[in-house]
């Protein structure tokens, strides 16, 4: 009898054994996966009317050696007030469209995260989803007009480069701003993009972190692309779409004041320029005259 129960032991051990080695060999099947890869999801501001469908862009991507690099197949998901209203896959490169329509007016916070997903650890970006009426005035602000300038030029940003988030604000920038959003007007904030080796999804999400931090009001944070009369395009865009109360740009570079003016819409620069500004451009010399010139 004692032998019989030692036999029975000794195979009971070993096959305890062999499940313990199985185990090992296929650590998935009997533990979490610990080797997810981190990384960042950034989305994009969207602008639509009440009641019409539009498309909200993110991008899930990881740090490589000299830029981020997209990581595409990944479910996403869009929620807005924490329900999930759309969901999707991300492309070869990173990026995701989505699309939603609001009845809501105003600038409605949304959230993009990675659904479950067994090679990224969790995640999630957020944006503004801008619903306006068409019949609100529009004014459009280039982000360079808001920030005062640093004392040096700064050098030729690199690929992949990002906002300087430790400027500070033009005096009186933010109040100004607050004033025009009281009378009504919609802002548009603008950031031209200087390189097209330049991400334009991280730019976004430091602007709106900028103007939250120096308690701009909350708009559309647009980010045009660099090069040739990419800015004029777009508005051109956006008029035949319906915004056609976008007749308003308070810039700072020459580039941003001509998109505006070459579309015989009016313009503003400020502050006041050290050299010659643009022909029939309105010159504020600070953000207390702003509204003077509207």
């Amino acid at each position: 009898m004692v032998t019989r129960l030692t036999t029975r032991n000794v195979r009971a051990a070993g096959l305890i054994g062999f499940l313990f080695v199985i185990s090992l060999s296929h650590p998935g099947d009997a533990f979490p996966a610990t080797d997810k890869a981190a990384a960042t999801l950034l989305v994009k501001d969207a602008l639509t009317v009440p009641g019409r469908s539009t498309t909200i862009e993110a991008r899930l991507a990881t740090a490589g050696p000299w830029t981020t690099i997209g990581i595409g197949g990944e479910p996403v998901e869009l929620l807005v007030e924490d329900t999930i209203v759309a969901t999707g896959m991300t492309g070869g490169d990173g990026r995701v469209f989505l699309s939603h329509r609001s009845n809501a007016q105003g600038a409605l916070p949304i959230r993009v995260r990675v659904g479950k997903s067994s090679r990224v650890l969790p995640v999630e970006g957020r944006a503004n989803l801008v619903v306006w009426e068409q019949r609100n005035p529009i004014v459009a602000v280039e982000l360079a007009a808001l920030m005062e300038q640093p004392p040096a030029p700064p050098p030729v940003p690199l690929i992949g480069a990002a906002l300087d988030s430790e400027r500070k604000p033009m005096p009186n920038a933010a109040e100004e701003l607050a004033k025009l959003t009281r009378f009504s007007y919609r802002v548009i904030y603008v950031v031209l993009l200087p390189s097209s080796g330049a991400d334009g999804f991280r730019v976004a999400h430091q602007t709106r972190e900028w103007l939250n931090a120096h308690q701009f009001p909350t708009g559309y944070v647009w980010v045009s692309p660099p090069g040739g009369d990419a800015l004029g395009e777009r508005l051109d865009e956006l008029r035949a779409d319906g915004w056609k109360t976008l007749k308003i740009g308070i810039g700072r570079s020459t580039a941003f004041v001509e998109a505006f003016l070459n579309r015989r819409l009016q313009a503003v620069i400020v502050p006041e320029p050290s050299g010659e500004a643009p022909p029939k451009a309105r010159v504020a010399k600070d953000w207390k005259e702003v509204r003077k010139k509207l």
